[in-house]
């Protein structure tokens, strides 16, 4: 899949939205990804995870033992990662604000492990779950996305296999372009609050 047939398939589910946006970085953007629409449907969400799949080379692909996501945007395209590389898929959720392993998931002492998320845009939200899986006794041995919003400038401290590149800027608080302070903000994302 080309970058431009990725961001079709966005548009075509109206999952690329336009406004004033807080992401789940806390920074500003005039446009967010709702990668859940986008994975809303099973086939679709399938042929992103294959094509995902296909962007990590194949020694890292052989070298997976299971797929790890950070709930709650990661939980779906894991799982397609999962099934589209044969492996388990399992995800952290962090109901106290730290990421952690519940459900009865486990990861074996030095498991490789293969991070998946939705959209990466500072690598925050990645690094937090990259430390959580080495709190929990694997170890992650690459990251995918779908998205990399960063334009390709984030550092996640493994290598990094985003399906689709996007350079849409974003903004802390107190550096909103006029015309996005002027819009009113919507807090899409999982830690919408």
């Amino acid at each position: 899949m080309t970058e431009e047939e990725v961001l079709s398939e966005f548009r075509g589910c109206g999952a690329l939205l336009e406004g004033h946006f807080k992401l789940s970085s806390g920074r500003h953007s005039a446009q967010y990804l709702q990668c859940a629409r986008v994975l809303m449907n099973g086939e679709r969400a399938g042929n992103l995870a294959r094509a995902l799949a296909q962007k990590i080379p194949r020694e890292i692909r052989s070298a997976v033992d299971v797929v790890v996501s950070p709930a709650m945007g990661g939980l779906i395209i894991g799982h397609e990662m999962g099934r589209a590389l044969g492996k388990d898929a399992i995800f952290l959720e962090r109901p106290d604000g730290v990421f952690h392993l519940r459900r009865g998931f486990t990861l074996e002492p030095g498991a490789k492990v293969l991070m998946v998320e939705d959209v990466v845009t500072t690598g925050l939200s990645s690094r937090e779950a990259i430390d959580a899986v080495g709190r929990e006794g694997g170890e992650v041995i690459a990251e995918c996305a779908l998205v990399d919003r960063s334009a390709g400038e984030v550092d996640l401290g493994v290598p990094f296999f985003p399906l689709m590149t996007l350079s849409v800027p974003s903004y802390a608080e107190d550096e909103l372009p006029p015309e996005l302070a002027a819009i009113p903000v919507t807090k899409p994302g999982s830690r919408a609050a």
